[in-house]
């Protein structure tokens, strides 16, 4: 893997002061114009002559300190240095809508603080921003706040993305502002594409869609949560946010660049991975004798579970032998009893009927049969026993010596069950070892021969794995022809003719099982219950891989069934590559690969990510088509990009390739870009504020009086949604 691609995540800085404003006094009886860019994310302000604006994010809280227990009113970074604060934050956006009024009249506050203002009032005409198609009330709630509370003489509302434009397109000198161009003004929770023609925004053709940083940083937060679900270290929306600032793109061709994709060696090479902080395990190194004494405890503990293992298993073997010896006397009783008797005294022990005691007696011989035999394989072979009693008549015998005799017969029927055992286990052994000599002869002979046999039979075993496999699944899909049959053996069966329809009602006893054929039946329908065919075959297919391995060169592990079912395929081992679990370093990284053009992909086609709008393209191809030839060739000779997700790479030949099919061969299409795409707004106010024009498009306190907060004045960098003065 390339270190290069590499990047650990940049631990969180700490708040930084604001930079010192100028002093009041130069302002005090100015009138300086205050400039005021409303953010979503960040709010800007500072006065007209200013070089640059105090900023700082755009969010407040409300918090009672501890310590003092005194209520504290932050804003911006100063919400991040209170960790109890950030549960109280508030900012006055609700995504791209003005809401919150007591956090923006906060914000102003902590402005006009910042900037010395010390008056009972701000005696300072206002250029404000808003977004594009503002509701009503939204404007009408601002307008009041500024009037009333802050007592402003004028206030201007103006589109950030056409105050950007004019920054980067008017100079003084060149007379008054008359540019042609196409603004796409990339805000936090929309996007705006706003033609200019002659210096005006022709806001009645601009169009707005709601997808921007916002929406594309908890879109690539969802793509890594999904990815990485169990995901040790808790991804922020600010990480995120900070990933899709560096690592995401527009892609020019996104269907060509998931085709690239799909080659894991292109994959690697176009990730990029994050590395999150990690703490490594620490490891108590332990001495020489330490370890030897910790091995020697282990030894003793594994000596003294086997011993305790093995008493146990005797100690079920004798109760069996026990309880085996209590029902065969149980047994040889019958012919002493009665039938009622009989019953009753089966009753007694627990069983229904004869059938139960003859088939838990068949059970517990074979249980005993099955330890003798594993007793056998580390038994050394001794002596028979002599057992006397077993020939003696029993009408030579009391009571005790009959006892004895009965005792007698089962140690001799277990001695020689296990001498049995025995001579079974030699004769498997020397089956065993002729085959595996015959075996031996023909590898000698023709191993190419051998080899083809082996790889054969390993391959008729998968694929008889396999074909379980697919029955399972396909029975879990109820449409599935399996399925079907599944159920109609189950139908099958509770239609079972061997109990009277007349009898099943009445709540007869249900025969299915009393057949052999049932227990076939049974593994049938029931897809949980466990298979030894299968259990055989993967033995079988262990045996088979084995020998494979140890005589066959060209066999390798990488051949064997066990590493291709847990090998993942090379294209989703690129997507998301596995660490081994106590790799800490490895299981704290996020590999990005599609995720990086996929994020920026949702500006032109939104439904990819839930959301139903036109694309950026469509949008910007609906206004140019209400334009006529001439008009629409000044527009795309000058298409203006703004907003920092303006600044991600990509953008400007995307752009391109989009819109050249779409226009004219001979209509030249040139995109620029903002100088500063975060603060050209704010410094393009700030130029505006300082022309003799600004003083005819502001709404004065006796207008406001008048017409109301909803009323504006119809100008070239304003909405013209509501009521105009005139």
């Amino acid at each position: 893997m390339d270190a290069l691609n590499i990047t650990h995540l940049p631990a969180p800085t700490s708040p930084s002061l604001p930079a010192p404003s100028e002093p009041y006094d130069y302002h005090r009886s100015a009138h300086t114009p205050l400039i005021i860019d409303n953010g979503s994310t960040t709010f800007r302000w500072g006065f007209a002559t200013s070089r640059s604006p105090q900023f700082g994010p755009n969010v407040i809280a409300k918090y009672k300190e501890r310590r003092t227990n005194k209520p504290l009113l932050l804003f911006g970074e100063g919400v991040e240095v209170e960790s109890g604060a950030k549960a109280q934050a508030r900012t006055p956006w609700e995504g791209d809508v003005l809401l919150n009024f007591d956090a923006l009249e906060n914000a102003l506050d902590y402005a006009f603080v910042n900037l010395g203002i010390d008056t009972p009032s701000v005696d300072h005409p206002v250029l404000m921003t808003e977004r594009l198609a503002s509701p009503l009330h939204s404007r009408s709630l601002t307008s009041e706040l500024m009037f009333e509370q802050y007592s402003v003489p004028s206030l201007t509302y103006c589109v950030d993305g056409v105050m950007s434009f004019y920054q980067n397109n008017w100079n003084a000198s060149q007379g008054p502002f008359t540019s042609d161009g196409l603004v796409l003004s990339f805000n936090t929770a929309s996007t705006s594409v706003i033609p200019v023609l002659n210096g005006k925004g022709i806001m009645s053709h601009a169009k707005r869609i709601p997808w921007g940083a916002s929406q594309a940083s908890e879109y690539l937060l969802k793509l890594i949560q999904l990815k990485y679900s169990s995901f040790p270290t808790r991804v922020t929306s600010s990480q995120s946010n900070w990933m899709l600032r560096n690592f995401c793109e527009f892609a020019t061709d996104y269907s060509s660049i998931l085709r690239t994709l799909k080659d894991p060696l292109q994959m690697r090479a176009h990730e990029r991975i994050v590395q999150f902080p990690f703490v490594l395990p620490t490891h108590e190194e332990k001495t020489e004798e330490e370890l030897a004494r910790l091995a020697e405890k282990r030894k003793e503990q594994g000596r003294k579970l086997q011993e305790m293992a093995a008493k146990t298993r005797m100690e079920k073997l004798v109760q069996k032998e026990n309880d085996l010896r209590y029902l065969l006397d149980l047994r040889e009783r019958r012919d002493d009893m009665s039938k009622r008797e009989w019953m009753i005294k089966l009753q007694e022990e627990g069983f229904d009927d004869e059938a139960g005691l003859e088939e838990t007696i068949k059970k517990l011989e074979g249980d005993l049969k099955k330890a003798r035999k594993k007793e056998a394989e580390g038994e050394d072979i001794v002596e028979e026993p002599s057992f006397p009693l077993v020939d003696v008549p029993d009408a030579e015998l009391d009571e005790e010596g009959l006892k004895e005799k009965k005792k007698q017969k089962l140690m001799k029927a277990g001695f020689e069950a296990r001498a049995r055992a025995r001579r079974e286990k030699e004769q498997e052994r020397a089956e065993k070892e002729l085959e595996e000599k015959r075996e031996e002869e023909e590898r000698e002979m023709d191993l190419t021969g051998w080899s083809r046999r082996m790889r054969q039979e390993q391959e008729a075993l998968i694929n008889k794995i396999k074909e379980r496999a697919r029955r399972r699944a396909a029975l879990g899909d109820r449409k599935s022809a399996a399925a079907q049959a599944r159920m109609k053996s189950i139908a099958t069966l509770a239609n079972d003719d061997r109990v009277p329809k007349k009898k099943r009602k009445g709540g007869g006893e249900d025969m299915f099982g009393a057949d052999d054929a049932d227990w076939a039946i049974y593994r049938k329908i029931n897809t949980a219950a466990p298979s030894s065919d299968e259990e055989e075959d993967l033995n079988q297919l262990a045996a088979v891989e084995e020998k494979l391995l140890a005589y066959d060169p060209t066999f390798t592990n990488q051949q064997t069934h066990a590493f291709m079912t847990t090998q993942r395929s090379a294209l989703v081992s690129a997507f998301r590559p596995l660490y081994e679990e106590g790799d800490v370093e490895g299981n704290t990284r996020i590999h990005l690969n599609v995720e990086r053009w996929r994020v920026c992909e949702a500006w032109f086609s939104p439904s990819m990510a839930g959301v139903d709008s036109a694309g950026l393209a469509e949008v910007i191809q609906n206004i140019l088509a209400r334009f006529p030839d001439p008009e629409k060739g000044r527009l795309v000779k000058n298409m203006f990009l703004t907003g920092s997700p303006s600044q991600l790479p990509g953008l400007i030949p995307r752009l391109h390739e989009t819109l050249r099919p779409n226009l004219p061969a001979e209509m030249p299409i040139q995109i620029v870009r903002a100088v500063d795409p975060a603060q050209d707004a704010w410094k393009g106010m700030a130029k505006f504020a300082t022309t003799e024009e600004f003083a005819k498009v502001g709404v004065t306190r006796q207008e406001y009086e008048e017409h109301g907060g909803e009323r504006i004045r119809r100008w070239w960098g304003a909405n013209w949604n509501g009521g105009f003065i005139p």
